[in-house]
This record gives C-alpha cells, sequence and structure tokens, in this order.
C-alpha cells in the first residue's frame, strides 16, 4: 500500500490517474454550464442563387 498501489489515493497521486479513490471535482447541479447553439447554415439556398446568375450569364453570351 503505497505509492504504486492504485487501489489508494497516494498511488494515484504518483501515476497521474483519476478514480474512485481520487475523483475529479464535479460540477454542482444548481451551477448550469452555458452553451453555444449554432443555426444550421443554409448550404442550399445560396448554391441555388449561385446557379441562377450562372444560368443568367451563360444566356447573354
Amino acid at each position: 500500500m503505497g505509492r504504486g498501489d492504485k487501489k489508494t489515493a497516494k498511488g494515484k497521486r504518483f501515476l497521474g490517474s483519476f478514480g474512485k479513490s481520487r475523483p475529479h471535482k464535479v460540477a454542482s447541479k444548481g451551477a448550469k454550464v452555458a452553451t453555444k447553439k449554432t443555426a444550421t447554415p443554409k448550404v442550399a439556398a445560396p448554391k441555388a442563387a449561385a446557379a441562377k446568375t450562372e444560368k443568367a450569364t451563360k444566356a447573354k453570351a
């Protein structure tokens, strides 16, 4: 039981690992983390607009 023992907190510190004997700090349930919600970009609309301009350019030529 000591530095090399994976089941003790001292062994966890020595090995640099986390586990049941040495858990990470867990955020409290009351604190909510703000998350960024990104809207999905509309890819189809710009392509359609570009296609229309290409057709107009080809028609003029």
